[in-house]
Formats: structure tokens, sequence, C-alpha cells
């Protein structure tokens, strides 16, 4: 009895191995999930049977579902875009790059920056040898002090002519016044002389009627002497009136005789404009107020002279005027030129000063750095380059066959390499490029020449990046990306519905205008 349980035990282990390692019985890889065996307690194999065909059934029922809901979720979005979007994979990142470059000559220093670092406006980069720079810093500066000294000694030399324009001024003044003394002085002369004459006329009918009385005895002796001294001494008095009077004449440069029917105290109206005095005081008047840029025509009289001069003080006001003579005297002004000119090379110094820090000009990272310490640099050499991480776009390139549906401000989505299709990036068209990708490439092609093919051309396309945080998820110059074009959408923004962009000029700047 224990050798049959023995053997039976033996048998059904040999059995189940069999089932469950045996090539034929386990050929298929439904053979498996069908046999379905178990040992019992006792080493005796129990079999469970296959499952029914309607279990088999709603299985694979549901694998299908699944599949099929899965393929829906996946494959109508895409097909919703598909139809509502212009799309190209032909894209890529494209962005500013800013060149730096030395703008003055010099020696390098210090380079405080690497390739891939990033940088910010104002962040220093390369440190050149300031020395001979400061140097010539101090040598204007010492040019510029002895300009405002040079300024100083040309005022106080314009004061001084200044004054002595002053007294020219006044001397003609006083000639033209002399003039008209004397001019008064000779009509009182010559009304003197009319007394004169009239006291000599009356002494003369009184020493012809004493001479007649004398001769009868009714006049005496005394009294005819009387008389006749009385007539010599208006005669007297009369030649000094005279003599009086051709000085005066004389002295106004007119004949001490009038021509006949003129009167003694008659002289020209001009003669205060044409005496020689008033014409010599103007001359100096002239010679000196040219010294202060002043020019006056000798053709001018030297009343209209002195009138021209007053119309041109401010509100009547002389010393205000003389102090404007200061200030736009020939010396003056070309001290002050000079100082001018001092200022502007000691700004131009400190300029090139200011140059030996080469500093970052826009936000971005380093790139193509070709100094080193030690270096000589010359003026416009490169040394490094700044990529720009938010002035950035995808030129996309579309095919000329999908063009006719782009219009400026339409919606975008960009899926670019980098990330996936887990991050989508948003944009708006902004502008097409005026020529295909093949007319504007180095050498473009001549179809003239007879081995012409149509080949479908491509129009770089540029899309603008919405809500673009670079801190979190930066985009690289270069990478590729897919571009989905919304075009059945509105567009929106700046030049929405366009093609081509409007030109808007700019403002001159302040420095266009060279003030």
């Amino acid at each position: 009895m224990p050798e049959r349980e023995s053997k039976s035990r033996d048998d059904t282990e040999t059995e189940v191995e069999e089932a469950t390692s045996s090539p034929e019985q386990a050929g298929s890889a439904d053979a498996t999930p069908d046999l379905v065996q178990s040992v019992a307690p006792n080493g005796a194999v129990e079999n469970k049977g296959r499952p029914s065909k309607r279990r088999r059934f709603a299985l694979k029922g549901g694998a299908g579902i699944v599949a099929l809901l899965a393929l829906m979720y996946f494959a109508i979005p895409k097909a919703i875009r598909a139809y509502n979007t212009v799309s190209t994979d032909d894209a890529y990142v494209d962005g500013h790059v800013t060149f730096v470059a030395s703008r003055v000559a010099g020696q390098v220093q210090k380079v405080l920056v690497d390739d891939d670092n990033l940088v910010h406006k104002g962040d220093l980069l390369v440190e050149l040898d300031r020395k001979p720079y400061q140097v010539q810093v101090e040598e204007k500066q010492a040019a510029l002090t002895l300009a405002r000294a040079d300024l100083l000694a040309a005022k106080a030399r314009a004061r001084g002519v200044l004054a002595l324009a002053r007294a020219k001024r006044w001397n003609l003044q006083h000639a033209i016044e002399e003039v008209h003394n004397q001019a008064a002085l000779l009509a009182a002369k010559v009304a003197e002389l009319k007394s004169k004459q009239a006291v000599l006329t009356q002494a003369q009918a009184d020493f012809d009627r004493a001479r007649r009385l004398v001769a009868l005895g009714a006049v005496s002796r005394q009294d005819y002497e009387h008389r006749e001294e009385a007539l010599s001494v208006s005669e007297a008095e009369v030649k000094v009136a005279l003599e009086d009077i051709y000085q005066i004449r004389a002295a106004l440069g007119l004949p001490a005789t009038p021509a006949k029917g003129e009167s003694l105290a008659q002289v020209p109206p001009d003669i205060d404009q044409t005496f020689s005095s008033v014409l010599q005081a103007q001359a100096d008047l002239i010679q000196i107020a040219a010294q202060l840029g002043v020019i006056h025509s000798f053709e001018q009289t030297p009343k209209q002279m002195l009138d021209e001069f007053m119309k041109s003080a401010p509100h009547g006001d002389i010393d205000l005027l003389f102090a404007q003579l200061v200030e736009k005297a020939p010396w003056v002004k070309q001290a002050e030129a000079k100082l001018q000119e001092a200022k502007r090379n000691l700004e131009e110094a400190q300029l090139d000063l200011s140059y030996c820090d080469v500093v970052a000009e826009i936000d971005g990272v380093i790139t193509r750095r070709n100094v080193n310490p030690g270096n000589n640099v010359e003026i416009g050499q490169g040394l490094m380059a700044i990529r720009s991480l938010r002035e950035v776009w995808v030129d996309a390139n579309f095919k000329e066959t999908q063009l006719s549906h782009l219009r400026i401000g339409q919606r975008a989505d960009l899926y670019v390499d980098m990330y996936g299709e887990r991050r989508v990036f948003k944009g708006r068209i902004s502008g097409f490029t005026m020529g295909t990708g093949s007319t504007l490439a180095l050498l473009p092609p001549q179809n003239a020449t007879g081995n012409f093919v149509k080949v479908v051309q491509r129009l770089p396309v540029r899309i603008e990046l919405i809500d673009y945080n670079p801190a979190k998820a930066p985009l690289f110059i270069g990478l590729s990306v897919g571009v989905y074009v919304y075009y059945k959408e509105p567009p929106v923004g700046p030049n929405a519905g366009k093609i081509l962009q409007p030109y808007v000029p700019r403002a001159p700047s302040v420095a266009a205008n060279g003030n």
C-alpha cells in the first residue's frame, strides 16, 4: 500500500511538471491562461478548466473600447487642430545678438565674464588699462583752466575798450554840442554887433550935431570933445564885435565875410554833421566800436550814428547796451569758442576714459568670447557677443501654398522640440519677410539660364512670443519649432489683418538734432 501511494504521488508530480513546462502544451499564447491547475493538500491535481467564451469576448471588447477611447483622446484634438490651423515644422528660434566691441584702443586688464554667463544691462564685462586715458583727462583739464583764464582776460580787455568807446561816444556828442554852441555864440555876437552899430550911429549923429553947434558957440568945446570921444569908443566897439564874429566864423570853418546877401550869423544847416571836429570824433568812435564788433558806415552822419546807437539800447538803457557789447566783443567770442573747445576736448577725454570699462548694453547670455587679459585691442575690435533672452521670436518658413490664409495678428501655438508637447508657447504673426528664402540666399538662383525646375518656395514669417518668460522656460537661438497658426480665428493686436506693416517714422533724437 505504501508503495502504491508513493508511485501515485510520483506520477502526479510528473504530470504537473509536464503540464506546466512542456513546450508542446505551452506552444500557443492562449494555452497558458486556459490551463489552470492546482495541487490539493492530499497531492491530487485539480483542473479548474477554461474560461467561458462570453468572458473572453467581454475581456477583448473592454480592451478594444479602452484602445478606442485612447485613440479618440489623442487623435481628435490633433484632427481638430489640423482642420483649423496651418502648420510647418520648418521653423526655428531667432533673436537679436549684440556684438560687444571696444570703443577705444588699449590693453586688456580684466575679463570678468565667460561664455554662457548671464549678464544684465550695465554689467562690467572687460576692463582696459585706464592710465593713458587718465593722463589725457588731466591734460584737457589743464587746457580748460587756461581757456577760462583767457576768457577772463578777454572780458577785461573788452571792458577797457568799452570805457574808451564810452569816452569817444561822449567826445562825438560834445563835438556836436560845441558846434551848436559856436553857432549860437555867432548869432549872439552878430546881435551884439548890431547893437554896437546902432550905438555908433547915434554917436555919429551926436558928434555931427555938436560939431555944427560948436562953430555957432551953442555947444561948449568940452561937450564937443565929449561927443567926439563917444564916437571913437563906439567905432572901436564895432570893430571889436566884428573881430569876434570873424573869429567865430573862422572857428566854424566859414569865411570871414559871408556871400552877398547873407547874414554874418548865417551858418549851413548841417554844420554840426560836417564840421571837422565832429567828423574826427565820429571816426574815432567808429574805430573803437569796430574793436567791440559794432560796425558803422562812414556814410552815416554823426546824428544817424548816435540815433542808431540809442535805438539798439534795450529800453534805452545804455549801460545794458555796453554790457552786451562786452559779451559780443570779437576776442571775447574767440575766447569763449576756445573755452567750449576745451570743454568738448575734456568731455571727449572723459568719455574715452569711461570706455575703458566695457559694459553690457542688453540683458542676455555671453557667447563667442575671444578676448583675454593682456590682449591689445583696437577701436571697433569685437570682444564677444551677447544673445538676448527676451528679444527672441520664431521664424517659420511656410510654403507659398499656405500663405493665402496668413495675416498679421493671427494666433499661433509653438511646440519646441526641446520641451516637447508638454509645454506650448503662445505667439502671433507680426510680419512677413519681403522675399523667399531662395532669393535671400547668398547665391540666389538664376532661372533665366534655362535649367529651371519648379520647387515650392518658402517664405519666412516672423512670429512674436506672447507672455514669454525666459526665467521659467528659456528659448535658445536655433531651436527647432513646430508652428500651428489658427487662421480661422480673427487676428488681434497691432496691424491685425494686414500683410505689410505700415511705415511709422520715428521722432528725431537729440543727437541727430545736434543739440
